[in-house]
């Protein structure tokens, strides 16, 4: 497995919006399996293709604490069941210690495609329908800072540039 490089914001590649999975092949359960263990060595739970600059329909997510139950979530879609709207603080692999609270809807009906093409369905709410709905986000090229004030967006964009030029 190789370790990938996490885009970070505002990096344009983050906007681009990606395109669905046609070949289930080994190249794909490849890159899946790098997007996990990247994952887990970021200490996330959920990564979206593009955020790796991979813009394929491909998400990956483990919520459990021993990395035992994998999902791999492939050209998602998705319904919503309930259309209460929950907050959830979440973070962001793409935006290092930045949190923000965002609305999301209480439940979800998923449509997606497993690492063989299989049709798969699940419904999901919680931090499970939280995490996919935020990792969707970032398949149509959305960010987290995306539901912050502009104001806010500038100052995390300043800051995240600032520690980059720190690196170099």
């Amino acid at each position: 497995m190789n370790k990938l490089n996490i885009l970070t914001f505002p990096d344009p590649r983050l906007r681009k919006t990606a395109e669905p999975v046609i070949d289930f092949n080994d190249e794909l359960k490849s890159m899946a399996s790098d997007m996990l263990y990247t994952m887990y060595e970021d200490k996330g739970i959920g990564l979206a293709a593009t955020q790796v600059d991979i813009h394929k329909r491909l998400i990956v997510i483990d919520l459990s604490e021993d990395k035992s139950s994998p999902l791999y979530i492939i050209n998602p879609d998705y319904e919503i069941l309930d259309d209460t709207l929950e907050l959830s603080e979440e973070g962001c692999l793409s935006i290092p210690s930045f949190r923000q609270e965002v609305k999301r809807a209480k439940k979800i009906k998923l449509k997606y495609q497993d690492l063989n093409g299989l049709d798969k369905e699940l419904t999901a709410e919680g931090l499970l329908g939280f995490c996919i709905q935020h990792e969707i986000d970032h398949l149509n090229g959305k960010l987290l800072v995306d539901y912050s004030s502009s104001l806010k967006r500038n100052r995390i964009r300043d800051k995240l540039l600032k520690l980059k030029d720190e690196k170099k």
